[in-house]
């Protein structure tokens, strides 16, 4: 497949080990098969950047698929609380925090690969909010898929960095394309306050409810649809 990594600089040769361990899935190589999103976070401090272009075998790779139907959204939350830092600190969201931890983390770090949605800023405010208690699964689940969010893909061992090959550049304009992504952050704002103030339903499910009734990985109830 062809993927993009989009950065303020040309990277020839991804260098495994290193990267920021408090990125969405922990340290790793973080890319997507969308060159338009790339663009985006190329441009994300304001500044031009590139889009760097490789190609890229997955074959006979460990792919851990979020978006896949085997994984409800949270298993993807739950990975999310461990690796990102800055989560609310009163008490229902520590317990929430703390019990997406327990019974539905995932060790990405025994995978080559993961896909997964990107929590751009947007994103992990609405995650927050769940985690607060004060959006139901099935509003988190809605505003996962407002502003086109892009699906990115992490390579996370040294086998997966044996499997990119780097195929050149494309230069990106911060003038375009950090309004861009400002605009479809804004967007998905915009979207997901009006589907906030809609009406809950009494099958709606919380976060306070999923800790009650001891839900767990694998309930029907959970499904992203």
């Amino acid at each position: 497949m062809i993927i993009y990594h989009g950065s303020e600089y040309v990277i020839k040769k991804p260098e495994y080990g290193k990267g920021e361990i408090r990125n969405d899935y922990g340290r790793g190589f973080y890319c997507t098969e969308n060159i338009e999103l790339a663009k985006e976070w190329a441009a994300g401090k304001g500044t031009d950047g590139y889009a760097n272009v490789y190609e890229f075998d997955d074959r006979d790779l460990k792919v851990l698929d979020l978006n896949s139907g085997e994984y409800d959204i949270l298993t993807w939350l739950a990975i999310l609380v461990e690796h990102r830092t800055y989560w609310q600190s009163h008490s229902i969201a520590e317990q929430a925090k703390n019990y997406l931890r327990d019974n539905f983390l995932l060790d990405v770090n025994r995978y080559d690969v993961v896909r997964g949605y990107r929590a751009d800023d947007s994103y992990f405010s609405f995650a927050q909010d769940f985690v607060s208690g004060t959006i139901s699964l099935r509003k988190l689940s809605q505003a996962m898929r407002l502003g086109k969010l892009g699906e990115q893909i992490v390579l996370k061992s040294k086998k997966s960095f044996e499997r990119i090959k780097y195929f050149g550049n494309e230069k990106v304009n911060a003038f375009l394309y950090f309004d861009k992504k400002k605009i479809r952050d804004q967007l998905a704002r915009k979207e997901y306050r009006e589907n906030k103030n809609t009406a809950d339903t009494k099958d709606d499910i919380f976060i306070i409810d999923i800790i009650r009734e001891g839900m767990v990985r694998g309930d029907e109830r959970l499904k992203w649809n």
